[in-house]
């Protein structure tokens, strides 16, 4: 019984450590609007909400490709792979799918904004339809 305890202490330990070496990096709404802002800004900002939820509203400038078809989708957005990508969807979740196969990719600088639309939205920033 002791041994299997430790077993599962380690399981769970490496567990917790892969976990966080796959979590990617934020970034605020502030920080991607002076981003944006620099004149020679080359950042994606990848929508990965479905393309009704784009329509209803989405960052200027960003591209829309629905998480669950990243894969297939690759070769409209492979120019930006050694660039910052900042990913976003409603929530949260789907954009940690779409980072995971962006990641797999080869995709070596990936950002997550904080909050993704729900905050975007209830800081009243500003939004395309």
């Amino acid at each position: 019984m002791k041994l299997i305890k430790s077993h599962l202490i380690i399981l769970l330990s490496l567990f917790s450590l892969l976990a966080f070496a796959e979590q990617t990096a934020t970034i605020s709404q502030q920080q991607l609007l002076a981003l944006m802002a620099q004149a020679e800004n080359k950042t994606l900002v990848l929508d990965v909400r479905t393309p009704a939820e784009f329509a209803e509203g989405h960052i200027a400038g960003a591209i829309n490709i629905s998480h669950d078809t990243i894969k297939e989708n690759l070769a409209k957005i492979i120019q930006f792979k050694d660039q910052t990508v900042v990913v976003h969807c409603r929530s949260g979740r789907r954009a940690i799918s779409a980072e995971n196969d962006l990641r797999a990719a080869g995709f070596s600088d990936l950002r997550h904004l904080e909050g993704d639309m729900n905050a975007w939205q209830a800081a009243d920033l500003p939004l395309v339809k």
